[in-house]
């Protein structure tokens, strides 16, 4: 991890095409700028760790729901063929 100093006003460059400007600093925050080209994707990491969460809570409802569906119709086959 690259670690470096700002002030207000500055700014940093990635990869030619990406520049992260310091626009306010207020207590412990700090406001960005970001400016990039439209196909470079740019999100918050709390809303991607929600989004994994998300998934995988999906997913597990899905293979928990599939094992209930499965067990219903063995029980179906277990009566039909009384």
């Amino acid at each position: 991890m690259l670690v470096i100093t700002r002030k207000t006003g500055e700014s940093i460059v990635v990869s030619d095409n990406i520049e992260i400007s310091i626009l306010e600093v207020v207590g412990d925050k700090v406001k960005l700028g970001i400016n990039a080209p439209r196909e470079i994707k740019i999100i918050r990491s709390e809303l991607k760790i929600a989004k994994e969460t998300n998934e995988q809570s999906a997913e597990a409802s899905n293979a928990g729901l599939r094992q209930l569906l499965n067990k219903g119709k063995q029980e179906e086959n277990k009566d039909g063929n009384k």
